[in-house]
């Protein structure tokens, strides 16, 4: 087995947001612009790797009786640092999305990740499945935030200096007064996009079964 296969496996086929549907209510409610979900994908990524990672390295000193409190310690710890980093590098946006950043202690995608394979596997492999599950999910916020934020207002990565400096030129607009359906900035409009959204990565993610399986025909040739 090569050494990517927790990488792709993680990222592509079971990606926590198309296939698993983990992590839907940051997903959700965060990705209303292309800043936000960016800046929550990387605060989900900081804990998910700084957590798989730690727990790689420190799973055979965890009693069994102990082993889901010590989970939930390190994640927690990592997402308080995810939280200061943010107040201190991006204070602005962190207020918009301070509640989302503060409940990745919570995230099944996290602690499951970390009970299921961070737990049993070395630390190489634990830091690509959290790799590759942290960019599946960055994946899928990106996407629907794009989505959203281009339908909802007409623009595309506005706001991206508050998370990278010098980033204002990055800004896209359809037009000098493009406006945009208010809908899609919404609840409903999120429920609506993400169906489409998620539908679509099943599809391809089908579609790559299919065709790394092959036909019947190909297989007996």
């Amino acid at each position: 087995m090569s050494a990517s296969t927790p990488f792709r496996t993680a990222a592509i086929a079971r990606n926590p947001a198309w296939a698993q549907l983990l992590g839907l209510c940051p997903l959700l409610a965060v990705s209303t612009s292309v800043v936000n979900a960016a800046a929550l994908g990387l605060a989900s990524a900081f804990v998910l790797m700084g957590s798989n990672i730690t727990i790689a390295v420190i799973r055979r000193g965890i009693p069994d009786f102990a082993r889901l409190p010590s989970f939930v310690l390190v994640i927690a710890t990592f997402t308080t640092c995810a939280m200061l980093l943010m107040q201190a590098f991006a204070f602005e946006l962190y207020l918009r999305i301070a509640l989302f950043v503060q409940i990745i202690v919570t995230n099944c995608m996290i602690l499951g990740r970390v009970e299921a394979f961070a737990s049993r596997q070395p630390v190489g492999r634990a830091f690509l499945d959290a790799a590759g599950t942290a960019c599946g999910f960055a994946l899928a916020l990106l996407v629907l935030g794009a989505a959203r934020e281009l339908i909802g207002q007409g623009t595309l990565m506005a706001g991206m200096e508050q998370l990278i400096p010098g980033a204002q030129s990055w800004r896209l607009s359809l037009s000098e007064d493009a406006g945009g359906l208010l809908l899609a900035s919404l609840p409903p409009g999120a429920f609506i996009i993400a169906g489409l959204v998620l539908g679509a990565g099943n599809a391809v993610l089908r579609r790559s079964g299919s065709a790394a399986t092959g036909s019947p025909g190909e297989n007996s040739a």
